[in-house]
């Protein structure tokens, strides 16, 4: 009997472990995940910004012609 639960208690803790390892592994995603997506989002805000900075300058200084946009 001492030995079957011996053998339990050893088979729970290699589970234990491999289910921290699981959640690691995960949080390391996760934050790989989290950090393309922050640079994607600044990427595509410079690049809003640029066009719209340009469309601004474009309608002040419109005087009638638009050659110049």
């Amino acid at each position: 009997m001492i030995t079957y639960f011996r053998g339990r208690l050893d088979r729970v803790r290699r589970e234990e472990l491999s289910r921290g390892a699981s959640a690691v592994e995960w949080v390391v995603i996760s934050a790989i995940v989290v950090g393309i997506v922050v640079a994607i989002g600044f990427t595509i805000k410079g690049a809003l910004s640029g066009k719209a900075d340009s469309v601004k300058n474009c309608i002040d200084g419109a005087n009638g012609d638009s050659g110049s946009c």
